[in-house]
Protein backbone atom coordinates (compact mmCIF):
# COMPACT_ATOMS: atom_id res chain seq x y z
CA UNK A 1 0.00 0.00 0.00
CA UNK A 2 1.52 3.24 -1.05
CA UNK A 3 2.92 5.55 1.66
CA UNK A 4 1.91 9.42 2.15
CA UNK A 5 4.26 11.52 3.73
CA UNK A 6 3.55 13.14 6.65
CA UNK A 7 4.05 17.11 7.76
CA UNK A 8 6.90 17.14 10.33
CA UNK A 9 6.60 20.01 13.14
CA UNK A 10 9.19 21.85 15.25
CA UNK A 11 7.42 21.19 18.34
CA UNK A 12 9.81 22.46 20.96
CA UNK A 13 13.61 23.54 21.58
CA UNK A 14 15.61 24.13 24.70
CA UNK A 15 19.65 24.65 25.38
CA UNK A 16 21.80 24.53 28.13
CA UNK A 17 23.63 27.91 28.46
CA UNK A 18 26.88 27.99 26.35
CA UNK A 19 30.03 28.11 28.35
CA UNK A 20 33.29 28.82 27.65
CA UNK A 21 35.57 25.37 27.02
CA UNK A 22 38.89 25.30 29.26
CA UNK A 23 39.19 24.79 33.13
CA UNK A 24 37.87 28.11 34.03
CA UNK A 25 34.73 27.44 31.80
CA UNK A 26 31.37 27.08 33.89
CA UNK A 27 30.79 23.27 32.96
CA UNK A 28 34.62 22.60 33.87
CA UNK A 29 33.41 19.96 35.87
CA UNK A 30 30.43 19.02 34.42
CA UNK A 31 30.18 15.62 32.09
CA UNK A 32 28.55 16.37 28.76
CA UNK A 33 26.09 14.01 28.97
CA UNK A 34 24.85 15.51 31.82
CA UNK A 35 24.01 18.48 29.68
CA UNK A 36 21.90 16.56 27.29
CA UNK A 37 20.03 15.03 29.82
CA UNK A 38 18.99 18.27 31.31
CA UNK A 39 18.07 19.45 28.16
CA UNK A 40 15.88 16.32 27.58
CA UNK A 41 14.33 16.83 31.02
CA UNK A 42 13.46 20.25 30.65
CA UNK A 43 11.57 19.37 27.27
CA UNK A 44 9.43 16.76 28.77
CA UNK A 45 8.77 19.45 32.18
CA UNK A 46 7.95 21.72 29.18
CA UNK A 47 5.46 19.82 27.96
CA UNK A 48 3.21 18.02 30.61
CA UNK A 49 0.69 16.66 28.06
CA UNK A 50 3.12 14.72 26.10
CA UNK A 51 3.47 11.30 28.09
CA UNK A 52 7.41 10.02 27.82
CA UNK A 53 6.18 6.44 26.47
CA UNK A 54 4.96 8.17 23.02
CA UNK A 55 8.74 9.11 22.23
CA UNK A 56 9.58 6.94 19.42
CA UNK A 57 13.55 7.79 19.20
CA UNK A 58 16.23 10.01 20.79
CA UNK A 59 18.78 10.94 18.23
CA UNK A 60 21.70 12.39 20.24
CA UNK A 61 24.67 14.17 18.11
CA UNK A 62 28.43 14.52 19.39
CA UNK A 63 31.32 15.47 17.18
CA UNK A 64 33.85 13.66 19.44
CA UNK A 65 31.89 10.26 20.38
CA UNK A 66 34.61 9.60 23.12
CA UNK A 67 34.54 9.32 27.19
CA UNK A 68 31.10 11.14 28.66
CA UNK A 69 30.22 11.66 25.08
CA UNK A 70 30.42 8.05 24.07
CA UNK A 71 28.60 4.85 24.49
CA UNK A 72 25.59 5.42 21.94
CA UNK A 73 24.89 8.94 23.67
CA UNK A 74 21.27 9.34 22.66
CA UNK A 75 20.19 5.56 24.46
CA UNK A 76 22.34 6.47 27.47
CA UNK A 77 20.74 9.52 28.03
CA UNK A 78 17.44 8.63 27.82
CA UNK A 79 17.98 6.11 29.93
CA UNK A 80 19.66 9.01 32.12
CA UNK A 81 16.62 11.45 31.90
CA UNK A 82 13.76 9.31 33.11
CA UNK A 83 12.43 8.15 29.74
CA UNK A 84 10.83 4.04 29.43
CA UNK A 85 13.15 1.98 28.90
CA UNK A 86 11.24 0.72 25.56
CA UNK A 87 12.34 4.40 24.24
CA UNK A 88 15.41 4.18 21.79
CA UNK A 89 18.39 6.03 20.71
CA UNK A 90 21.19 6.89 18.54
CA UNK A 91 24.03 8.86 18.19
CA UNK A 92 25.02 11.53 15.21
CA UNK A 93 28.31 12.74 14.11
CA UNK A 94 27.99 15.52 10.87
CA UNK A 95 30.64 17.88 12.85
CA UNK A 96 28.98 21.07 13.83
CA UNK A 97 25.71 19.60 11.89
CA UNK A 98 25.14 17.25 14.12
CA UNK A 99 22.17 18.51 15.96
CA UNK A 100 20.57 19.51 12.57
CA UNK A 101 21.05 16.46 11.27
CA UNK A 102 19.67 14.59 14.54
CA UNK A 103 16.82 17.00 13.40
CA UNK A 104 16.51 16.43 9.78
CA UNK A 105 17.18 12.35 10.16
CA UNK A 106 14.17 11.59 12.85
CA UNK A 107 11.70 14.09 10.74
CA UNK A 108 12.59 11.79 7.94
CA UNK A 109 11.01 8.64 10.01
CA UNK A 110 8.22 10.84 11.26
CA UNK A 111 7.67 11.62 7.54
CA UNK A 112 7.62 8.19 6.42
CA UNK A 113 5.44 7.12 9.69
CA UNK A 114 7.99 4.95 11.57
CA UNK A 115 7.93 7.41 14.20
CA UNK A 116 5.06 9.97 15.51
CA UNK A 117 7.54 12.03 18.26
CA UNK A 118 11.62 11.88 18.36
CA UNK A 119 13.85 14.25 20.84
CA UNK A 120 16.71 15.07 18.83
CA UNK A 121 19.38 17.40 19.89
CA UNK A 122 23.46 17.61 20.37
CA UNK A 123 25.89 18.00 23.20
CA UNK A 124 30.05 19.34 22.76
CA UNK A 125 32.28 19.57 25.81
CA UNK A 126 35.15 21.27 24.06
CA UNK A 127 37.38 21.52 27.36
CA UNK A 128 36.77 17.52 28.03
CA UNK A 129 37.02 17.06 24.26
CA UNK A 130 38.70 19.53 21.73
CA UNK A 131 37.66 18.93 17.82
CA UNK A 132 40.15 15.90 16.83
CA UNK A 133 40.54 14.68 20.09
CA UNK A 134 41.84 10.94 19.24
CA UNK A 135 41.27 10.89 15.60
CA UNK A 136 43.64 9.52 13.13
CA UNK A 137 43.21 11.50 9.85
CA UNK A 138 44.27 8.74 6.84
CA UNK A 139 47.92 9.70 5.62
CA UNK A 140 46.34 9.33 1.72
CA UNK A 141 44.43 12.64 2.56
CA UNK A 142 47.49 14.52 2.10
CA UNK A 143 50.08 12.51 0.16
CA UNK A 144 47.69 12.33 -2.58
CA UNK A 145 46.30 15.65 -2.40
CA UNK A 146 42.53 14.82 -1.67
CA UNK A 147 43.07 17.65 0.15
CA UNK A 148 45.00 20.56 1.19
CA UNK A 149 46.54 20.23 4.83
CA UNK A 150 44.29 23.72 5.46
CA UNK A 151 41.01 21.55 5.10
CA UNK A 152 41.59 20.20 8.28
CA UNK A 153 41.92 23.36 10.37
CA UNK A 154 38.78 25.22 10.01
CA UNK A 155 40.59 28.83 10.85
CA UNK A 156 42.32 28.14 7.91
CA UNK A 157 39.66 27.33 5.91
CA UNK A 158 38.17 30.25 6.77
CA UNK A 159 41.01 32.69 5.72
CA UNK A 160 40.94 30.45 2.70
CA UNK A 161 37.59 31.84 2.07
CA UNK A 162 38.83 35.37 2.57
CA UNK A 163 41.36 34.57 -0.12
CA UNK A 164 38.32 33.71 -2.16
CA UNK A 165 35.92 37.09 -1.63
CA UNK A 166 38.91 39.69 -0.96
CA UNK A 167 35.99 42.75 -1.17
CA UNK A 168 34.23 40.55 2.06
CA UNK A 169 37.58 42.64 4.62
CA UNK A 170 38.19 42.00 7.74
CA UNK A 171 37.03 45.35 8.94
CA UNK A 172 33.61 44.15 7.28
CA UNK A 173 33.85 41.10 9.46
CA UNK A 174 34.63 42.73 12.83
CA UNK A 175 31.30 44.95 11.74
CA UNK A 176 29.24 42.21 11.75
CA UNK A 177 30.66 40.55 14.49
CA UNK A 178 30.29 43.86 16.71
CA UNK A 179 26.62 43.92 15.47
CA UNK A 180 26.07 39.87 16.46
CA UNK A 181 27.07 41.03 20.08
CA UNK A 182 24.99 44.06 20.23
CA UNK A 183 22.20 42.08 18.79
CA UNK A 184 23.07 39.44 21.32
CA UNK A 185 22.82 41.76 24.32
CA UNK A 186 19.59 43.45 22.97
CA UNK A 187 18.06 40.15 22.95
CA UNK A 188 18.71 39.03 26.41
CA UNK A 189 17.34 42.64 27.36
CA UNK A 190 13.92 42.09 25.91
CA UNK A 191 14.02 38.10 27.42
CA UNK A 192 13.95 36.72 24.13
CA UNK A 193 16.71 33.90 24.82
CA UNK A 194 16.35 33.61 28.72
CA UNK A 195 13.08 31.42 28.31
CA UNK A 196 14.48 28.62 26.20
CA UNK A 197 17.41 28.30 28.77
CA UNK A 198 17.96 25.17 30.74
CA UNK A 199 19.58 26.83 34.36
CA UNK A 200 22.19 23.78 34.82
CA UNK A 201 23.61 23.18 38.37
CA UNK A 202 27.77 23.34 38.27
CA UNK A 203 30.43 22.64 40.67
CA UNK A 204 32.88 24.91 40.62
CA UNK A 205 36.62 24.78 42.65
CA UNK A 206 38.37 27.45 43.74
CA UNK A 207 42.01 25.94 43.87
CA UNK A 208 43.43 28.98 45.67
CA UNK A 209 41.30 28.73 48.44
CA UNK A 210 41.38 25.28 48.12
CA UNK A 211 37.33 24.98 48.33
CA UNK A 212 34.68 23.17 46.05
CA UNK A 213 31.25 24.41 45.61
CA UNK A 214 28.03 24.72 43.77
CA UNK A 215 26.34 27.61 41.34
CA UNK A 216 23.99 27.60 38.75
CA UNK A 217 24.70 28.43 35.11
CA UNK A 218 21.88 30.65 33.92
CA UNK A 219 23.63 32.76 31.06
CA UNK A 220 25.75 32.23 28.13
CA UNK A 221 29.07 32.52 29.35
CA UNK A 222 31.31 33.52 25.67
CA UNK A 223 29.35 36.92 25.25
CA UNK A 224 31.38 40.00 24.92
CA UNK A 225 28.71 42.90 25.25
CA UNK A 226 30.40 46.58 24.63
CA UNK A 227 32.79 45.11 21.90
CA UNK A 228 33.90 47.94 19.83
CA UNK A 229 35.66 47.66 16.31
CA UNK A 230 38.23 49.41 17.66
CA UNK A 231 38.77 46.20 20.27
CA UNK A 232 38.78 43.70 17.73
CA UNK A 233 41.28 45.78 15.44
CA UNK A 234 44.12 44.71 17.26
CA UNK A 235 43.38 41.13 18.04
CA UNK A 236 45.51 38.18 16.71
CA UNK A 237 45.17 36.47 13.96
CA UNK A 238 45.94 32.85 15.22
CA UNK A 239 45.60 31.17 11.61
CA UNK A 240 48.19 33.05 9.33
CA UNK A 241 50.38 35.97 9.82
CA UNK A 242 48.35 39.06 8.76
CA UNK A 243 45.28 37.23 8.83
CA UNK A 244 41.57 38.19 8.76
CA UNK A 245 40.41 35.55 11.21
CA UNK A 246 40.22 36.60 15.00
CA UNK A 247 38.75 35.50 18.04
CA UNK A 248 36.78 38.41 17.34
CA UNK A 249 35.36 37.57 14.08
CA UNK A 250 34.69 33.71 14.73
CA UNK A 251 33.05 31.59 17.01
CA UNK A 252 34.89 30.06 20.44
CA UNK A 253 35.63 27.18 21.60
CA UNK A 254 32.40 26.34 24.18
CA UNK A 255 30.29 23.78 25.89
CA UNK A 256 26.90 22.99 25.76
CA UNK A 257 23.55 20.95 24.50
CA UNK A 258 20.21 21.37 23.02
CA UNK A 259 17.36 19.33 22.38
CA UNK A 260 13.90 19.41 21.03
CA UNK A 261 11.13 17.77 20.36
CA UNK A 262 9.79 17.06 16.82
CA UNK A 263 6.46 15.41 15.45
CA UNK A 264 3.72 14.66 13.20
CA UNK A 265 1.65 17.67 12.96
CA UNK A 266 -1.56 15.55 13.09
CA UNK A 267 -0.29 13.91 16.36
CA UNK A 268 1.07 16.96 17.97
CA UNK A 269 -2.51 18.61 17.54
CA UNK A 270 -4.24 15.59 18.62
CA UNK A 271 -2.10 15.55 22.11
CA UNK A 272 -2.22 19.78 22.38
CA UNK A 273 1.43 19.91 21.83
CA UNK A 274 2.44 23.31 20.35
CA UNK A 275 3.17 23.50 16.55
CA UNK A 276 6.14 26.09 16.41
CA UNK A 277 7.41 25.42 13.04
CA UNK A 278 6.46 23.22 9.96
CA UNK A 279 9.94 21.53 7.95
CA UNK A 280 9.91 22.35 4.74
CA UNK A 281 12.62 20.89 2.91
CA UNK A 282 16.37 20.26 3.90
CA UNK A 283 19.64 19.56 2.05
CA UNK A 284 23.51 19.04 2.44
CA UNK A 285 25.90 19.56 0.18
CA UNK A 286 29.35 18.68 0.01
CA UNK A 287 32.16 21.69 -0.93
CA UNK A 288 35.79 21.82 -1.29
CA UNK A 289 37.11 21.31 2.09
CA UNK A 290 39.89 23.80 1.96
CA UNK A 291 36.52 26.55 1.67
CA UNK A 292 34.39 24.55 4.24
CA UNK A 293 32.38 28.13 4.88
CA UNK A 294 31.00 28.64 1.77
CA UNK A 295 28.67 25.04 2.42
CA UNK A 296 25.47 27.01 3.30
CA UNK A 297 25.30 28.41 -0.50
CA UNK A 298 25.06 25.28 -2.34
CA UNK A 299 22.78 23.73 0.50
CA UNK A 300 20.07 26.42 0.37
CA UNK A 301 19.87 26.77 -3.31
CA UNK A 302 19.11 23.15 -3.11
CA UNK A 303 16.64 22.98 -0.57
CA UNK A 304 15.12 26.10 -1.99
CA UNK A 305 14.78 24.12 -5.46
CA UNK A 306 13.21 21.25 -3.27
CA UNK A 307 10.26 23.38 -2.15
CA UNK A 308 9.54 25.23 -4.85
CA UNK A 309 10.78 29.05 -3.08
CA UNK A 310 13.63 31.20 -4.22
CA UNK A 311 15.31 33.17 -1.65
CA UNK A 312 13.07 36.17 -1.64
CA UNK A 313 10.45 33.99 -0.34
CA UNK A 314 12.66 33.46 2.84
CA UNK A 315 12.06 36.12 5.41
CA UNK A 316 14.12 34.95 8.65
CA UNK A 317 17.26 33.38 8.30
CA UNK A 318 19.43 31.68 11.02
CA UNK A 319 22.83 30.96 10.07
CA UNK A 320 25.32 29.39 12.03
CA UNK A 321 28.36 32.36 12.61
CA UNK A 322 30.98 29.77 12.74
CA UNK A 323 33.09 32.67 11.34
CA UNK A 324 31.83 36.05 10.27
CA UNK A 325 33.76 35.01 7.06
CA UNK A 326 31.12 32.29 6.44
CA UNK A 327 28.32 34.59 7.07
CA UNK A 328 28.98 37.11 4.48
CA UNK A 329 29.89 35.02 1.73
CA UNK A 330 26.50 33.79 2.36
CA UNK A 331 24.50 37.15 2.07
CA UNK A 332 27.09 37.96 -0.40
CA UNK A 333 26.22 35.38 -2.94
CA UNK A 334 22.55 36.54 -2.45
CA UNK A 335 22.72 39.91 -2.74
CA UNK A 336 21.34 40.64 0.85
CA UNK A 337 22.92 43.49 2.82
CA UNK A 338 25.47 42.72 5.87
CA UNK A 339 23.22 44.20 8.15
CA UNK A 340 19.80 43.13 6.78
CA UNK A 341 17.13 42.93 9.94
CA UNK A 342 15.90 39.27 8.23
CA UNK A 343 19.59 37.80 9.23
CA UNK A 344 20.55 36.77 12.73
CA UNK A 345 18.23 39.31 14.64
CA UNK A 346 18.78 38.23 18.22
CA UNK A 347 22.61 37.32 17.41
CA UNK A 348 24.63 34.33 16.65
CA UNK A 349 27.33 32.00 17.31
CA UNK A 350 29.60 34.98 17.96
CA UNK A 351 28.13 36.06 21.00
CA UNK A 352 26.63 32.69 22.27
CA UNK A 353 29.13 30.56 21.47
CA UNK A 354 29.51 27.35 18.96
CA UNK A 355 29.43 24.06 21.04
CA UNK A 356 29.86 22.40 17.58
CA UNK A 357 27.08 19.30 17.46
CA UNK A 358 24.87 21.41 19.45
CA UNK A 359 24.06 24.33 17.13
CA UNK A 360 21.55 23.06 14.83
CA UNK A 361 19.23 23.39 17.12
CA UNK A 362 19.91 26.42 18.88
CA UNK A 363 18.78 27.71 15.37
CA UNK A 364 15.51 26.48 15.05
CA UNK A 365 14.80 27.51 18.61
CA UNK A 366 15.62 31.17 17.78
CA UNK A 367 13.88 31.05 14.47
CA UNK A 368 10.65 29.55 16.05
CA UNK A 369 10.96 32.67 18.46
CA UNK A 370 10.63 34.80 15.33
CA UNK A 371 8.17 33.04 13.93
CA UNK A 372 5.99 33.57 17.01
CA UNK A 373 7.13 37.56 17.19
CA UNK A 374 6.43 38.03 12.77
CA UNK A 375 3.44 36.24 11.89
CA UNK A 376 3.67 38.56 8.74
CA UNK A 377 6.81 36.11 7.64
CA UNK A 378 6.12 32.92 6.38
CA UNK A 379 9.37 30.71 5.30
CA UNK A 380 12.19 31.05 7.16
CA UNK A 381 15.69 28.34 7.10
CA UNK A 382 18.58 27.56 9.69
CA UNK A 383 21.56 27.26 7.70
CA UNK A 384 25.72 26.14 8.53
CA UNK A 385 29.17 25.04 7.33
CA UNK A 386 29.97 22.22 8.41
CA UNK A 387 33.57 20.71 8.95
CA UNK A 388 35.37 18.72 6.21
CA UNK A 389 33.45 20.80 3.28
CA UNK A 390 29.36 20.60 3.62
CA UNK A 391 27.21 22.79 4.38
CA UNK A 392 23.34 22.56 5.53
CA UNK A 393 20.32 24.24 5.34
CA UNK A 394 16.78 23.46 6.54
CA UNK A 395 13.32 25.62 5.36
CA UNK A 396 10.65 25.91 7.47
CA UNK A 397 7.31 27.62 7.53
CA UNK A 398 5.80 29.51 10.13
CA UNK A 399 2.52 28.07 11.43
CA UNK A 400 1.55 31.31 12.30
CA UNK A 401 1.67 32.99 9.34
CA UNK A 402 -0.97 35.01 7.77
CA UNK A 403 -1.26 37.85 5.21
CA UNK A 404 -2.39 40.56 7.40
CA UNK A 405 0.08 39.78 9.85
CA UNK A 406 -2.32 38.98 12.76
Amino acid sequence: MPRTARDVVFVDGVRTPFGKAGPKGIYAETRADDLVIKAIRELLRRNPSLDPARVDEVAIAATTQIGDQGLTLGRSAALLAGLPKSVPGYSIDRMCAGAMTAATSVAGGIAFGAYDIAIAGGVEHMGRHPMGEGVDPNPRFLSEKVVDESALFMGMTAENLHDRFPHLTKERCDAYAVRSQEKAAKAYANNKIQPDLVPVAVRRTNEAAGETGWGLATVDEPMRPGTTLESLAGLKTPFRPHGRITAGNAAGLNDGATASLLAAEDVARELGLPVKMRMVSYAFVGVEPEVMGIGPVPATEKALRQAGLTIGDIGAFEINEAFAIQVLSMLDHFGIADDDERVNPYGGAIAYGHPLASSGVRLMTQLARRFEERPDVRYGLTSMCIGMGMGGTVIWENPNFSEGGK
